[in-house]
């Protein structure tokens, strides 16, 4: 574990065990392992490595299962399984036998482990509808801005085995379906948050759960997601069982982060890969993977083709100092859920940037895809030249492309919205604070842009904006700061005319972290949007609710502090971040709790408030 990519053993584990380590000789080899394989980067030659305190807070069988098949076992190769075990155990001072026993809600049983074939599923994808505006309207909730202040807690549950949550869940059938850290996917009954079933996956499952719509009982509704390694699934919505699974391509670092779309019996699955951390370590050849999305038949998962962000294969372009082959061009990977325009037969991409020089036109764009083929229709580049990977966060930077940086992504999933004249605009919110109106009847031509924060490596526009009618609200991180990336931060969130691009108010978030460790003031999270509010999740952990109109902050709920949930335990909240924004079903909020990644308070929790009763 002598690379960068051990940044992701603290991005993928879980909250801390309890126990002591079984014996103090366990303890002691596996500190030594540790000193061997992992403390040259969690010491601080990789400057995003978690440090070891982070690691200390993690469940020993999170540890253990990034080690043996999550994103870190490849650097773990040469442990044998004892090795792991020590290594897991002496960092979290818990056993991998005694963790975690109890369930972390009782199994529903009557009528709430029922499935409701009249409750149909709210929403066509991550963004609530097929183009991905994040606005819950008076169809699927009753909840309108005034009445967010009077809401109060009905039930909080504790995700096994983690110091994250970020998958963002969907509502179908009386059911709450979510993934997690460990790889679980719970049905979960709404109104109490009881068990249905539940379904393990190969790895941690961050992106949102998608339902395929249904007519009758006739008819099985599946769910799709994916996991941290690669793999799509489709799992019976009902029952919980297995339909299908597949692994899209077979990159060794390929990654689904965002929630799949589904139109008209086809799966679009974005697909993205964490290369860019193994680039740190300079005998690896940097890189080879190119951004895409794979299509499948819905029902049976047959693959039908990957349009590529990238149309050329990367070839070796050269050496590094080295004398390790470089790779290009690469990257342009997608982190976000496509937009489906059936009526100009194309589907909307943002991609991330480059892994390796000379970058290309298509990172840092946004795209068309064909629905047909996957063949790039138009692209509109926004931030040119940008090619990085972790070797430029390394003292050596013996990998780092020369044009090392800003990595500019778009992470936030793009919009098509319609405004009042009837006129259709793509929007998209990029890390480099900026905001982009773009025409998708003339080839994406820059309609407007707005840089309304400073952006950075985890500035700027994070995970996702919403809109309602002419009105776009972008939450802004604006987290990273120095030379790379000048300018006055401006965390908070924005409203912006979708017509004009220009900004009708902004309500910066006032920092009230006072010294504690990961707390920051920016918004990071989804931001979701109901009639007369846009909630927004901060990374003090903070929920805050802003009047749609003026920017007012109408509701500040604190998610930061202990809950007693479903299982009677005590879980804990933390930093909002991530694609997992609040979601809006009748008079309940569901929302997740704990970012727990990349210097952010972690947290485990999924809590469901609702109107009194």
């Amino acid at each position: 574990m002598n690379t960068a990519k051990t940044l992701l053993l603290g991005a993928a584990l879980l909250l801390a065990g309890q126990a002591q380590s079984e014996t103090k000789a366990v303890a002691a080899d596996g500190e030594a392992l540790y000193q061997q394989h992992c403390a040259q980067c969690h010491g601080g030659t990789v400057s995003k490595a978690p440090p070891l305190s982070l690691l200390q807070i993690m469940s020993p069988s999170s540890v253990y299962r990034a080690i043996t098949s999550g994103v870190m076992q490849e650097q773990a190769a040469t442990l044998d399984q004892t090795q792991r075990e020590a290594v897991a155990e002496y960092l979290t001072g818990a056993s991998l036998q005694t963790a975690d026993a109890k369930p972390p809600a009782p199994a529903c049983t009557g009528d709430a482990k029922r499935f409701d074939f009249g409750a149909l599923p709210d929403s066509e994808g991550w963004g609530v509808s097929r183009d991905n505006r994040r606005h819950f309207d008076n169809s699927i909730t009753s909840l309108r801005g005034e009445d967010l202040p009077k809401l109060e807690l009905k039930w909080a549950f504790a995700f096994p085995d983690a110091i994250r949550a970020r998958s963002q869940p969907a509502t179908a059938g009386g059911a709450l379906y979510v993934g997690s850290q460990n790889g679980t996917v719970f049905a979960l009954d709404q109104a109490s948050g009881c068990i249905r079933w539940t379904f393990s996956t190969v790895a941690e499952v961050r992106t949102g759960i998608v339902v395929s719509p249904w007519q009758g009982k006739e008819v099985n509704p599946l769910l799709y997601f994916g996991d941290l390694v690669g793999n799509v699934y489709a799992v019976d919505a009902v029952t919980g069982k297995l339909a299908w699974r597949d692994r899209p391509e077979d990159h060794p670092s390929l990654t689904l982060t965002a929630a799949p779309a589904l139109y008209q019996g086809r799966l679009y699955v974005p697909m993205s890969a964490l290369e860019v951390t193994a680039a740190a370590d300079p005998a690896y050849a940097c890189c080879t993977f190119r951004g895409g999305v794979a299509v499948y038949d819905a029902a049976s998962g047959k693959k039908l083709w990957i349009g590529y962000t990238i149309a050329e294969e990367p070839r070796v372009v050269g050496k590094n100092a080295v004398g390790t082959d470089r790779i290009a061009p690469s990257g342009a990977p997608i982190w976000g859920t496509p937009v489906i325009d059936a009526k100009r037969g194309v589907m909307y991409v943002g991609t991330g940037e480059n892994y390796s020089s000379p970058a290309n036109d298509t990172s840092d764009a946004i795209i068309a895809l064909s629905l047909d083929d996957g063949h790039i229709v138009w692209k509109q580049q926004m931030t040119p030249g940008d090619a990085w990977n972790m070797g430029c966060e390394t003292e050596e930077k013996i990998n780092c492309p020369p044009e090392n940086g800003p990595d500019y992504d778009f992470g936030a999933a793009t919009i098509l919205a319609t405004d009042s004249s009837g006129k259709d605009i793509v929007l998209a919110g990029q890390k480099s604070g900026e905001v982009f109106g773009l025409d998708p009847d003339a080839g994406g031509k820059l309609l407007w842009r707005n840089k309304l924060g400073r952006g950075g490596i985890q500035g700027g526009v994070h995970f996702g904006m919403a809109v309602t009618g002419d009105t776009l609200f972008a939450p802004m991180s604006d987290f990273d700061g120095g030379p790379r990336w000048p300018g006055i931060a401006r965390p908070g969130m924005f409203a912006v005319d979708i017509k004009t691009g220009k900004q009708l108010w902004y309500t910066e978030t006032t920092d009230i972290c006072a010294g504690r460790d990961y707390c920051q003031p920016g918004l990071s999270a989804a931001a979701s949007a109901i009639d007369g509010a846009v909630v927004g999740g901060a990374m003090d952990g903070h929920l805050r609710a802003y009047d749609a109109t003026t920017g007012k902050v109408i509701w500040d709920l604190d998610t930061a502090v202990p809950f007693t949930t479903l299982n009677g335990e005590k879980s804990h909240g933390g930093s909002f971040g991530g694609a997992a924004g609040p979601v809006f079903k009748g008079n309940m909020m569901f929302l997740s709790s704990g970012y727990g990644i990349y210097f952010h308070m972690p947290g485990n929790v999924l809590l469901a408030y609702g109107l009194p009763n």
